[in-house]
């Protein structure tokens, strides 16, 4: 049974972590913490570690010092497998979808509930059913394979797949990167209605302005091995730090946050 949380206790704790590959460094001393309900960017330019970091909070990758908390657990418990319970708590949706070729849409969605449950083949049908109409998909899809499906279809059928489990908290690795702008503001949409409709707290990685102004209550930009900054977009976009002050207030930057203003959607904490 799930611990009740308050909103005030940090469903992700990252505490003083540094990783290094080798001579590389890639973190060298990273603290945040993320809070139930929120949904929680990590930005920042090419290398300076964001996909690592997500995947040491998941526990796919341990951290050289440090420690990291998802739901008061020490991570490193978790890197032996998807096999602790508290897998169950959480859905990961990978850069570019990782759906699986040889499967249909529906077999991929349905892969969590094939390895973790005993549920009835038509028990699975029916949840595979609801969530690829959570996503918005339609049912005929369900009978393509990734191949057959334009790419902001595959990060649907990736999402449906990692909400299949129904999980608390939800991690997006650079779900909108390679999308026209179009198909983005879909996806940032649905993410954000879901959110609402589900009461997930979201971690996404991301580098796309536009989702960074319109759905996310807190960003952490890394740079440096370090976390430059935290806050709503319109503290980071008003810091006084050059990095940060260059990755926001740029032309594209300053066109994102113009773009949200008029709006007018932007989700608040």
């Amino acid at each position: 049974m799930a611990v009740a949380m308050s909103i005030e206790t940090p469903v992700i704790e990252v505490c003083h972590v540094s990783t290094k590959f080798g001579q590389a460094v890639v973190h060298e001393d990273i603290s945040l913490s993320i809070h139930r309900g929120e949904i929680f960017a990590i930005a920042g330019g090419n290398g300076c570690g964001k996909t690592t970091l997500l995947r040491e909070i998941i526990g796919l990758i341990t951290p050289s010092a440090g420690t990291i908390r998802l739901f008061g657990l020490d991570s490193r418990r978790l890197e032996a497998g998807d096999g602790h319970p508290i897998h169950r708590r959480f859905g990961v949706m990978f850069q570019q979808g990782g759906l699986f070729s040889s499967l249909t849409l529906a077999e991929n969605v349905a892969v969590p509930l094939r390895e973790h449950t005993t549920l009835s083949d038509a028990m699975v049908r029916d949840i595979v059913a609801a969530k690829i109409a959570m996503v918005e998909l339609p049912p005929g899809s369900a009978a393509k394979y990734p191949n057959e499906l334009s790419g902001g279809m595959r990060r649907r059928a990736a999402l449906a797949r990692a909400l299949v489990m129904d999980p608390e908290l939800l991690f997006l690795d650079e779900p909108t990167a390679g999308l026209d702008p179009i198909i983005a503001t879909g996806f940032d949409d649905l993410v954000l209605s879901l959110k609402k409709l589900l009461g997930l707290t979201v971690v996404m990685v991301t580098h796309d302005l536009d989702s960074l102004w319109q759905i996310t209550n807190r960003v952490a930009v890394l740079g440096r091995g370090k976390v430059l900054g935290i806050g709503t977009m319109q503290e980071l976009f008003q810091s006084d730090d050059p990095y940060i002050r260059q990755y926001f207030q740029g032309e594209r930057g300053r066109a994102a946050r113009e773009q949200a203003v008029r709006n007018g959607e932007r989700c608040e904490a």
